[in-house]
């Protein structure tokens, strides 16, 4: 969430940034194909984590998936003892700001999660940056937590960058490391500051893209 940018800016001045400048927020989403393969549904809930930006957007998209149990904001692919906010700034941990989800697989399969996740949750052609926010921390990043996971998203990732749908290579890697969550002020920070500058310049838009992309998918009121 810019974190160089902003921290030096009162609110008045992330406002007159957020609505001025950076890159264009999503206003659409990009319109793929399904993946191939999926992983096998299995009975109880299935755990996805995934890395593609400011986990603020990211989370506040998948709350909105229908099948979606619950998401957590956090940290992945680093160290526990560096799983901070302000260690994870220094762009210097190895961690990328990440999402938790709990899923039915009853109601939503892994591949649709990632179909979401390359459509309209974040960019996966920009290296190490994601709208205004740039670092290692914002890449965009799968982390499997089952040898099926890992499977279907490389697949997947193949399959889309053979079909082009993307005006740029995908730069989505595939990661092994824990989760972490991040500090409770950052969990469901949509829902609890929907007048934030942040998210309604960034954020709002992207679930507004997914709810039209995805009606069949999309839950609960944005």
């Amino acid at each position: 969430m810019m974190k160089t940018v902003l921290a030096g800016l009162s609110v008045a001045g992330i406002a007159t940034f957020a609505l001025s400048g950076g890159a264009a927020s999503a206003e659409r989403a990009v319109p793929i194909p399904a993946a191939l393969h999926d992983v096998a549904k299995t009975g109880g809930s299935q755990v996805a984590v995934l890395a593609g930006g400011c986990f603020w957007g990211m989370e506040a998209v998948f709350e909105h998936v229908k099948g979606v149990k619950s998401v957590t904001a956090g940290y992945a692919g680093g160290t526990a003892r560096t799983a901070t906010y302000e260690q994870v700034s220094s762009e210097t941990t190895g961690h990328a700001e990440a999402i938790r989800i709990v899923y039915d697989p009853a109601q939503v399969s892994y591949a649709t999660l990632l179909r979401v996740y390359f459509s309209v949750a974040h960019d996966p052609t920009t290296l190490n940056r994601q709208m205004p926010d740039s670092g290692t921390s914002y890449r965009s990043a799968i982390f499997p937590q089952t040898p099926a996971q890992r499977a279907v998203a490389a697949e997947y990732i193949a399959q889309l960058g053979q079909t082009h749908v993307f005006k740029a290579p995908i730069v989505t890697k595939i990661e092994s490391g824990g989760f972490f969550p991040a500090e409770d002020y950052h969990q469901h920070f949509y829902d609890r500051n929907p007048s934030h500058p942040y998210i309604v310049r960034w954020d709002k838009p992207k679930v507004a893209a997914f709810k039209a992309g995805f009606p069949a998918l999309a839950t609960k009121a944005a």
